[in-house]
């Protein structure tokens, strides 16, 4: 049987030459990056030589890049860390109703605790955030905007530059998660005006468990972490050497042909689109049809339930995601197709098709057939 990755959103295979680079760190170069001695000096060289190259791709500088343990905490450092240095000024935030959770739980759990109000921004049917919202929704003591660049599981691309402008006139810190996008889209914090802006590695064939957050300068932020003075006492914790290396090495291999990729895996899932559309009935495509990332399609089925079309195109050797989070073994509809006002079935029969650099045409071919098989089933089955 064939198998097929189609997951890509969820996180990418490691590239081989990324290893490569990140060997030396697990092997002969293995010191401690704040030890005096050489062992040290050599892990510390390798971390400012990637801080520098990182930046250069953000169109940062140096100082501005922190390294996290992926970007779930490059998240949460950027909502705590703003909301708590800015006590005296105000306790409002501002996010999105279509945010990933490392966002939206972060700022839950600071309303539950009373130490902030949260406005959450709706959408459109096409699952974008309406800059006039935010303008709306500022206040005086507003502090922290975190408004994501391309969702997670539409793909949709939001208008970050008009976002964060919009902020800076009012002197709100403007955050955006940019952990799909980074390696999609170009991404330049100068150009796009924001304040603080998340990465993770292993969403552009980097290792897992390593990101980064870029802090311009001059952004009032606490750690969220303590114990030492690592990253200019912004992030306590021994670095993890060898990942960072391998996520500058990645960053340099995704971002260079980045553009003609992004045209090809468009051109997949506009003839992946096309033909559920053309040969299933009752197939909603949810999200902006151009105004997304190019390697991400999402599609409602009606008479379905997600968990059936996962578990059913895995036994076909698909491999998707839905957008769906399993809550104490129950599967809820997706926070963002709901917040897109999706009725409450299609919420929960939707499937995210996320493709990257292995996918190919016999791929698209190979998902129709399957998709069509296990469709045919469920709603035989439901019927």
């Amino acid at each position: 049987m064939q198998r097929v990755y189609a997951d890509y959103n969820a996180t990418t295979p490691l590239d081989p030459q990324v290893l490569e680079a990140m060997l030396p760190y697990l092997r002969e170069h293995f010191g401690n990056a704040s030890s005096v001695h050489t062992y040290g000096r050599e892990a510390r060289a390798a971390i400012d030589d990637v801080r520098v190259r990182l930046a250069k791709l953000l169109g940062a500088q140096e100082g501005e890049i922190v390294f996290t343990g992926g970007g779930t905490e490059a998240d949460n450092m950027a909502v705590f860390g703003v909301v708590r240095a800015n006590r005296k000024r105000g306790r409002h935030i501002i996010t999105s109703s279509i945010e990933h959770h490392a966002v939206l739980h972060a700022c839950q759990y600071l309303e539950k605790t009373g130490e902030c109000e949260v406005t959450y921004l709706p959408v459109s049917r096409e699952c974008l955030v309406d800059p006039a919202e935010l303008r709306r929704a500022i206040r005086p003591d507003s502090v922290l905007a975190s408004i994501m660049s391309a969702n997670n599981e539409t793909g949709t691309v939001q208008p970050v530059k008009e976002l964060a402008a919009i902020c800076r006139e009012r002197g709100v810190t403007f955050h955006t998660d940019a952990v799909q996008s980074f390696g999609k889209q170009s991404v330049n914090v100068n150009d796009w005006g924001v304040d603080l802006l998340s990465i993770a590695a292993h969403k552009f064939y980097g290792p897992k468990g390593v990101g980064a957050l870029y802090v311009r300068r001059g952004t009032k932020l606490d750690p969220l972490l303590f114990g030492g003075s690592h990253e200019n006492d912004r992030r306590a914790g021994t670095e993890n050497v060898a990942a960072i290396v391998g996520s500058a090495k990645a960053a340099e291999l995704v971002t260079g042909p980045m553009e003609k990729e992004q045209d090809r895996l468009f051109k997949l899932t506009e003839d992946l689109g096309d033909a559920i559309t053309r040969r299933i009935h009752g197939a909603h495509r949810n999200g902006h049809a151009q105004q997304r990332i190019g390697n991400t399609i999402n599609f409602s089925f009606e008479g379905c339930e997600e968990e059936g079309l996962l578990l059913g195109l895995d036994l076909e050797g698909v491999a998707v995601s839905s957008g769906s989070a399993c809550a104490v073994g129950s599967l809820e509809p997706s926070h963002v197709l709901r917040a897109m006002g999706l009725p409450h079935d299609l919420a929960r029969a939707a499937v995210r098709f996320s493709f990257g650099k292995g996918s190919s045409d016999e791929d698209v071919d190979y998902i129709l057939k399957a998709l069509d098989r296990v469709v045919e089933r469920l709603r035989a089955f439901s019927a």
